[in-house]
């Protein structure tokens, strides 16, 4: 194998999965505030396993990345006091300015995926025109 995960990165990846499910069940069922909350902590909790919790720290206390992590913990907020459409708002353009810069390698990994990626290396696709970028 070219690259073997530990139990404990597949335990992160498994709850970011959850997170994102939760969330999309929750902003299709007229933006449920529970579900939302609920994808947020298996999300947030799954990224501090996957990456280890000193990273995650990093990454939302560098100094470069204080507007993203301030907008995602707005919009947490946001969520929890019963405004979920501006919470989610806030948290997707925090989570692009948070984890832009992990582009190139995610895109790397989806043209691998076996039948996933041979779809999306389709010219038609949006993937295609950040081709090289990475």
């Amino acid at each position: 194998m070219a690259y073997e995960m530990s139990e404990l990165k597949k335990i992160g990846l498994g709850l970011i999965g959850f997170g994102i499910f939760f969330t999309f069940l929750g902003a299709l069922l007229f933006f449920d505030r529970g579900l939302l909350a609920l994808g947020n902590i298996f999300w947030l909790s799954g990224v501090a396993i996957l990456l280890g919790w000193q990273s995650t720290w990093k990454i939302f206390t560098n100094r470069a990345n204080y507007k993203g992590s301030v907008c995602f913990l707005l919009g947490l907020f946001f969520i929890f006091v019963r405004w979920p459409v501006v919470g989610i708002i806030f948290e997707i353009y925090g989570c692009i300015a948070l984890f832009g810069g992990f582009w190139p390698s995610v895109k790397v990994f989806l043209y691998q995926i076996p039948v996933f990626g041979w779809i999306i290396q389709y010219p038609i696709m949006l993937l295609d025109r950040l081709r090289g970028s990475a």
